[in-house]
């Protein structure tokens, strides 16, 4: 039971979801979020530090020279006048977004190991994102009130834990994807969906876990849970500017262990290498954009790193530039268990041409396990039905599982969802590697080879349900048995049109 000096998950989100309402129906979500986010962040560091500092008069006395030094020992610095009440006190202030984009330029200065770079991409001193002066004054105060709500206070004391605000930056970040449309897929694949490829691909402690194309890194967090153990290596890369800040941040929040983030285009400028080599890694996994127009073909026909050996992909759809890129970064040797798990459109299981021949190729090469069909409308900004594409390096033989669980998910209104009974359902399939009638069937090489390397699920998992048979002799009585009936009641209207004096 939560007593008086405690905040729930809920209330914690609901509190939050409030604050957006200074922006709601004016800023477009995908640009408010930023603030949204930015704003909580600073408000928990600000009570982390503040609750630290107590702790250290408490213990040290009222000195604060001594009481700085202390503090200044703490893995994470605040800087003085740049924590969310020093903000709050300038409310008022005429310049107040320059205020806040002064503070957050130097809480990152100070740390510069963990934040370089993460603020760059916004400003509250935005005319363009926030109004003019007076508007955007009245904006930022706003947020700022709705921060100072006294149900928000999030010292670790009465929060107990870095989850409950790791999960409530989650709460919005899924908030905001709802409402951002299509953009939504750029930050954001749906936590159930992040955690079955965590368990699909089972992380183990020591081992180096990479998400090329990270967004706000809810799928690399979901994989370091599942290690159960602080002995792992994250490491992503991500497009977009302001998604990038948002995964450092979110890494920040969920306390996760140095974790190695890198702002880039993965396919042009991959950033993770190793002397002149891509970086090699254990775990793969991705929500990469789908069917990516423009992703780089021009480049990759001359990739330094050699990854399109395979053949190219179209120019107008990257799905294959991500996967051979995935494919071609995890460890060589068998013996290091290199894996992938990757969300992709249906189309990557069938189409041909170029797309055709590297499907061929990796299918060869004995890479592909398991090939998992999903059901329609489980992500932000589209609607299609995805699958999920397991390769692996140690595989121990040529047999590749297919899975049908189109139809396991809980209906919505707007946005359908993978309930912990259907990926319990879907995961136990693919430890089993058995056939399960009308949902699972595991074919071997040859029979994929004459269906032309063709992975459409329907081809291999029967899902049809035959019509009943129907007993034409009782179909026959039951219309004999109709027209007696008619004629009887006819026979009793006409009567009782008679007697009314009805005549024909």
């Amino acid at each position: 039971m939560t007593t008086p000096s405690q905040i729930s998950q809920d209330e914690i989100n609901a509190i939050l979801w409030k604050a957006c309402d200074t922006f709601r129906g004016t800023v477009d979500p995908s640009e408010y979020k930023n603030y949204i986010l930015v704003m909580l962040f600073v408000k928990y560091i600000s009570d982390v530090w503040l609750d630290h500092y107590e702790q250290y008069r408490e213990r040290y006395g009222d000195d604060e020279t001594r009481l700085r030094r202390r503090m200044e020992r703490e893995k994470f610095k605040l800087p003085a006048d740049t924590d969310f009440y020093s903000l709050y006190e300038q409310r008022n202030e005429t310049n107040l977004g320059e205020i806040i984009d002064i503070a957050l330029a130097a809480i990152e200065e100070a740390n510069v190991e963990k934040l370089q770079g993460v603020f760059r991409n916004i400003s509250f001193n935005s005319e363009a994102a926030l109004g003019q002066t007076k508007t955007r004054n009245a904006r930022l105060k706003n947020l700022l009130t709705d921060f100072h709500d006294p149900r928000l206070d999030m010292r670790p004391s009465r929060i107990n834990g870095m989850d409950v605000i790791g999960n409530a930056y989650e709460y919005l970040i899924g908030k905001f994807a709802a409402g951002a449309g299509k953009k939504a897929g750029e930050f954001y694949t749906p936590p159930e969906v992040s955690r079955l490829l965590a368990k699909l691909l089972d992380p183990q402690p020591g081992e180096r876990i990479y998400d090329p194309a990270c967004g706000s890194g809810s799928l690399l967090i979901k994989c370091a849970e599942e290690v159960d153990s602080e002995d792992y290596a994250l490491y992503g890369q991500e497009s977009n500017g302001s998604t990038w800040a948002l995964a450092m941040m979110n890494m920040f929040l969920h306390d996760v262990n140095q974790p190695r983030i890198e702002w880039g285009d993965t396919i042009r400028n991959p950033l993770h290498r190793e002397g002149d080599n891509l970086m090699r890694f254990n775990v793969v996994t991705a929500n990469p954009p789908f069917s990516l127009d423009k992703w780089g073909q021009e480049e990759a026909a001359a990739d330094q790193f050699k990854r399109f050996w395979r053949g190219l992909p179209p120019k107008s759809k990257g799905d294959y530039a991500f996967l051979t890129h995935m494919v071609e970064s995890t460890y060589l040797e068998p013996s290091q268990n290199g894996r992938v798990a990757v969300v992709v459109p249906h189309g990557v299981l069938f189409r041909g041409s170029s797309e055709g021949k590297i499907r061929k190729q990796l299918i060869e090469e004995n890479l592909l396990d398991a090939v998992i069909g999903l059901a329609p409308n489980l992500f932000y900004g589209t609607g299609i039905p995805v699958a999920i594409l397991v390769f692996k390096r140690d595989r121990p033989d040529t047999r590749v599982l297919f899975i049908d669980a189109s139809s396991d998910f809980e209906p919505g209104s707007n946005q359908n969802r993978l309930r912990g009974k259907d990926r319990d359902k879907i995961l136990a399939a693919y430890q089993v590697r058995e056939t399960v009638d009308k949902f699972a069937y595991l074919a071997d090489f040859e029979e994929i080879k004459e269906n032309d390397f063709n992975l459409n699920i329907p081809r291999y998992v029967d899902t049809f349900e035959p019509e009943p048979l129907v007993d034409m002799t009782a179909v026959n009585a039951e219309i004999g048995r109709l027209k007696e009936e008619i004629e009887t009641t006819e026979a009793q209207m006409a009567e009782y049109l008679q007697e009314l004096g009805f005549h024909e």
